[in-house]
């Protein structure tokens, strides 16, 4: 059994709040630069060269890239011959969460839904445990903005709606979205299991590079129709019109209930913060 002390766990999760903040993706940027050189738009390239500037002020000074430094989502690989010493996994997780955005003075997004009173160190973080084989421990942490978030959506379907009704819904929950989620977005679709798990898989589905397709062809056959489908919407950079609407879209699926189909759809902004690390 290897021993991994909560101290280092509470560094290493300081380390990736302050860095997501501030280091957008090579996978983002060149999404960006890709979507700067095919989009005709005039106002919408201006705003994707912007966000490149942006980018690279953040990266250069180490300032957040956006005002929004989102709520901390942690998606943890705990293997089964890890032992965590010294401490409780959740507390040094929310620990570390409250030492990086305090240090880096990042905005505390986190407050209690019926009185709006801000916990003031953007506690307790959301976090997500799966126990896998081996010795290490996977740390990966998402900066959820409200904006994109509150975009998303999950949707009982109809078995018989089948592939092409889960491609209009999720083609349609973006037309609706419109300027809100801060455009070009990253789409993540989760499709089966139940009602939660179609959201986890929404979002777990944000967490992989972009340009980076599902290994089963027939998921990344509908990421690619229905990307092409929402950069025809003419949303565009920021709402303000173009076809760079979105930057990627990442499905993900597992098998569900004879009876239903559930299908979940979480949207990130550009601000599309995600870093991992492996202790």
């Amino acid at each position: 059994m290897r021993e991994i002390t909560a101290g280092e766990i509470t560094e290493a999760i300081k380390s990736l709040s302050m860095s997501a903040a501030y280091h957008l993706g090579e996978d983002v940027v060149s999404a960006l630069d890709k979507g700067l050189e095919e989009e005709t738009s005039p106002s919408g390239q201006d705003v994707l060269k912007q966000l490149l500037e942006n980018a690279q002020i953040a990266d250069e000074g180490k300032f957040p890239m956006c005002q929004d430094t989102g709520l901390a989502v942690i998606f943890v690989e705990l293997g089964q011959d890890v032992h965590v010493a010294g401490g409780d996994l959740n507390e040094a997780i929310n620990e570390g969460v409250r030492q990086g955005y305090e240090e880096a003075f990042l905005r505390k997004s986190v407050c209690h839904p019926f009185t709006r009173k801000n916990t003031g160190d953007n506690t307790p973080a959301i976090i997500h445990i799966k126990v896998v084989p081996g010795d290490r421990l996977k740390l990966t942490l998402a900066g959820k903005g409200g904006g994109s978030e509150n975009m998303s959506r999950v949707m009982m379907l109809k078995p018989s709606d089948g592939k092409d009704g889960i491609i209009d819904y999720v083609v349609q929950r973006v037309k609706e979205s419109g300027p809100n989620p801060c455009p070009p977005i990253v789409v993540g679709v989760g499709i089966g299991g139940t009602f939660e798990r179609a959201a986890l898989l929404a979002k777990e589905a944000l967490l992989r590079d972009i340009g980076e397709p599902n290994p089963d062809p027939e998921l990344a056959e509908m990421e690619r129709i229905i990307f092409e489908r929402i950069n025809k919407l003419g949303i565009g950079p920021a709402g303000l019109g173009g076809r760079t609407t979105s930057l990627g879209v990442h499905v993900e699926m597992q098998q569900c209930h004879i009876a239903s189909l559930p299908v979940a759809v979480n949207i990130n902004c550009h601000a599309h913060r995600h870093k991992e690390l492996i202790i």
